[in-house]
């Protein structure tokens, strides 16, 4: 098959041993993050396969009529709110996901707490430039983390912040309160309350019409002055523009943020902030997540490839003609 993968900015798929999968197949690689409609279906020209790595890449309508060769995208990860499959569905265009690991995102958020209440960047950068200590940080140790959605990540997270001495609370559903509670961690079922509570407050949802904007500018007020918010989920969870103001308003102090309203977000007013650590949505950007989205991805490229049907039990077809 012709083969495409899109927007791999830092070149590492054709350094992946799972990149010898796609052997015998034709295959390029863009590295190039295009603007428009007409710039993505240049790059994916009549390739028949697909390749998108997590949402940088939007498919919609427009571009799916540009692509008339096209009979496969397989998704990494299992997020898909930029391709429109119905789109894909009336023209027969199958479609796969696959499955990701909690552990890079829930690291991630503990590198982003431990850097942003040690001041590790700005010390660092100072340092280079010849300056010696310039900020105080504080200890996590008997401060308490306010976990908003104990899933997989968030449990992690919690776990990792039990390990460093922090009290822990967590929000969410009954069923993830219930769990959490059987986890020994302290289920904390009002929003506000853990707002108010907590030193440092991480989100971890997904991102639904029901959690959108779910995180709003009074919650963010209840946050103590020294406080520090963060989020490596999804930056539709706080409401439009009230991060910014909150930290503008001082309350809270900090924040630390991997994820952004639009995305390469190089104009994002967060990323300008002295008042918060802003990373290009690093979460999931590690090897071997690479290479369990990669593995997954290029297997389905040859199970369609051969006519076989696509494992269900690990990456499954969402949408086929």
């Amino acid at each position: 098959m012709r083969v495409v993968v899109m927007e791999d900015y830092q070149r590492a798929v054709g350094r992946l041993d799972a990149f010898g999968l796609l052997d015998g197949h034709e295959v390029v690689v863009q590295s190039v993050r295009p603007e428009t409609v007409a710039d993505r279906a240049a790059q994916i020209g009549d390739a028949e396969a697909l390749v998108l790595i997590r949402e940088r890449t939007p498919v919609d309508a427009p571009l799916l009529a540009l692509l008339p060769s096209l009979k496969l995208i397989c998704q990494t990860g299992r997020g898909m709110p930029h391709i429109d499959l119905a789109e894909c569905t009336r023209l027969g265009i199958a479609v796969c996901t696959g499955s990701g690991s909690a552990y890079a995102p829930a690291e991630l958020t503990l590198a982003l707490i431990l850097a942003s209440t040690r001041n590790i960047v700005a010390d660092a950068v100072a340092l280079r430039s010849g300056t010696w200590q310039t900020t105080v940080g504080r200890e996590l140790h008997g401060r308490t983390l306010g976990i908003i959605g104990y899933g997989h990540i968030g449990a992690l997270v919690a776990g990792y912040g039990q390990a460093l001495g922090m009290h822990v609370l967590a929000w969410g559903r009954a069923a993830s309160l219930e769990r959490a509670t059987a986890d020994g961690f302290e289920a904390e079922p009002d929003l506000d309350a853990l707002c108010e509570r907590s030193d440092v407050v991480s989100v971890h949802l997904k991102l639904t019409p029901e959690t959108r904007g779910l995180v709003t500018a009074r919650h963010l007020s209840l946050m103590k002055p020294d406080g520090l918010f963060v989020n490596t989920a999804r930056a539709g969870l706080v409401e439009s523009g009230a991060l910014a103001a909150a930290l503008a308003a001082g309350r809270p102090g900090n924040a630390a943020v991997d994820v952004f309203d639009e995305e390469p977000a190089t104009a994002d007013p967060l990323v300008a902030s002295d008042a918060v650590l802003a990373t290009p949505h690093l979460g999931y950007v590690t090897w071997d997540t690479y290479e369990t989205y990669f593995r997954q991805a290029f297997a389905q490229v040859n199970a369609f490839a051969d006519g076989a049907p696509i494992d269900v039990a690990n990456p499954e077809v969402l949408a086929a003609g």
